[in-house]
């Protein structure tokens, strides 16, 4: 046994490449990183917020202020900072939106806990102390979110709004929230314990360019941006009955080399025959089962073509995927993988009408218990309408998520200040270390009406002093008004989140903060830098403290 160990002393062997950061250092340096991410996307929050450009290896440029869209392009060198993008990954699927705020929290909450972690506080208490304040602040959101109707189109629509505002739908905003609001009351269902949900499984988002963005419009039904077959085929179809197949019309080919030998030329033509035959004989099937129009997955033959024209069907080919299970709704149709197996019972019925000048076919079930809508986008430029859609599936997952919760909070910072104020009053009962972790908690909430003071062009300092006044007073929905750099009830002027959004960022942002926290050394195989062999960075960690430099430098 050697000195070493008889001494007590724990011995690790690592690779000649291998690297390690303990204790203090590794700390500073999982904070540091995660801080960097969660700056790089700050300047994007609230309607005053500024655009990111992000260009990726391939030259494909990305125009947006979306957080998640924002973190999710960029090329991020550094484990822990990946860590930080997870949490604006969790919020988008979870909640739908508020991506910035939680990423920021985040951000501000292990700031405050590196201030902490300067006065000798134990990583432990610091963990404990953001628990109990994360429940707390959760249980006191329900105090503060106001109770609505899941059928308040005007508070709907107002929480459309402020969801896209700030974003490249905001110009016209107030036609867009109408679409959002009356896209998710069409596809309200009412589940098994008698609650609403807004099922966006049956809505369905299509863009187009070269049109103003206020000519978007809500379509019953779908919309398929497909072409006739041929030339013949009807294009406008009333109660037609409708196949939907996703096998090929086409005959099979032979999966290995083969050869024919003739001696007579009357066989050429007996084959030639029995290829007819067999494309003819899928015409017939379509046909006796009294389909009027196929959607087809696949290719359809030409000859297939030709019959289908003859017998007076519409047909689409090379529909996508998730155009077909779209239809399969919209239809009330099933999918069949094999023409042979077909029967009236897969058919679905529907109105087919053809958009000569946008060159779409619009198809609109007439079943009892079917339904299904498309939003139409259209913008100007492709950038354009990208970033139409980011703005419209946020605002609809906040209506989504306002219409099932029946709760809603104003905007303009104001849950985060009175959540500050409370969490500070709740931290005066709490005994420990933990009362410190719980104020630093608080304190950290603020960071979202500073810096949506900040990217308005106000004075944060001003504007914090302001709004605390306001909720001593006991106004809760005392919020900034970034427009006029008032503070006022932002719930009446029309600025409304949801509060389920609000939760999930608390619960992403602390959780991420606290795995942060929680590591006191890291131990690397090899450089965990993409970024060269050159960057030597503080205590033999180049790889990690000068990759995220290399990433976000080359990102942003």
């Amino acid at each position: 046994m050697s000195q070493q160990q008889m001494q007590g002393q724990p011995m690790i062997v690592l690779g000649e490449d291998a690297q390690r950061m303990k204790d203090e250092s590794a700390q500073e340096h999982n904070i540091s990183a995660a801080r960097a991410v969660a700056e790089s996307v700050r300047s994007t929050l609230g309607p005053k917020g500024m655009d990111k450009m992000l260009v990726t290896s391939l030259g494909d440029i990305v125009v947006t202020n979306d957080g998640v869209t924002i973190l999710e392009e960029m090329d991020i060198d550094n484990p822990t900072a990946e860590m930080i993008v997870e949490v604006a990954e969790t919020q988008e699927s979870e909640a739908g939106d508020g991506t910035t705020t939680a990423v920021s929290i985040a951000g501000e909450l292990l700031k405050n806990a590196e201030e902490l972690l300067e006065q000798d506080i134990h990583p432990t208490a610091i963990i404990q102390g953001f628990n109990m304040a994360a429940e707390k602040a959760r249980e006191e959101l329900d105090d503060i979110a106001v109770e609505i109707d899941s059928e308040d189109t005007d508070v709907l629509r107002q929480i459309a709004e402020t969801s896209m505002t700030g974003k490249g739908a905001e110009q016209h905003k107030e036609h867009l929230a109408q679409l959002v609001v009356d896209a998710a009351q069409a596809v309200t269902v009412e589940a098994d314990d008698g609650s609403t949900i807004v099922d966006l499984a049956f809505l369905k988002i299509e863009t187009q360019t070269g049109r103003s963005a206020g000519d978007s419009e809500l379509l019953n039904g779908a919309v398929i941006d497909k072409d006739p077959v041929h030339e013949d085929m009807p294009s406008n179809l009333t109660d037609a009955k409708a196949l939907i197949v996703d096998e090929a019309l086409e005959l099979d080919e032979a999966e290995a080399d083969t050869q024919v030998s003739v001696t007579d030329p009357n066989q050429i033509q007996d084959f030639l025959d029995q290829e007819e035959k067999q494309l003819r004989g899928m015409v017939d099937k379509i046909s006796e089962i009294g389909a009027d129009v196929v959607f087809c997955q696949k290719g359809i033959d030409d000859m297939v073509q030709h019959y289908l024209a003859k017998e007076g069907i519409l047909a689409l080919r090379r529909v996508k995927r998730s155009d077909m299970e779209f239809l399969r709704e919209v239809l009330g149709a099933d999918i069949v993988s094999d023409l042979g197996t077909a029967t009236e019972e897969h058919l679905g019925s529907g109105d087919i009408s053809w958009d000569e000048d946008e060159e779409l076919f619009y198809v609109e079930g007439t079943g009892d218990e079917i339904h299904g809508v498309t939003l139409l986008l259209r913008g100007s430029t492709e950038h354009v309408v990208d970033e139409i859609e980011r703005g419209v599936q946020d605002a609809l997952d906040m209506v989504g998520n306002a219409a099932g919760t029946g709760q809603a909070l104003p905007g303009g910072g104001a849950p985060e200040v009175e959540l500050a104020r409370r969490l500070n009053e709740y931290s005066d009962s709490v005994s420990g270390r933990e009362q410190l972790a719980i104020e630093a908690f608080a304190d950290a909430l603020e960071i979202i009406p500073r810096v949506l003071a900040e990217n308005a062009g106000l004075d944060s300092i001003d504007t914090l002093v302001d709004l605390r006044a306001a909720h001593q007073d006991g106004q809760e929905r005392a919020g900034l008004n970034v427009f006029s750099g008032d503070v006022e009830d932002t719930f009446e002027s029309g600025v409304v989140e949801t509060a389920n959004v609000k939760k999930q960022g608390l619960s992403s942002a602390s959780e991420a903060a606290n795995l942060v926290l929680k590591i006191d050394d890291i131990i690397s195989a090899g450089d965990l830098s993409t970024a060269g062999d050159d960057d030597e960075g503080p205590g033999g960690m180049g790889g990690m403290g000068g990759g995220m430099g290399g990433g976000m430098g080359g990102m942003m």
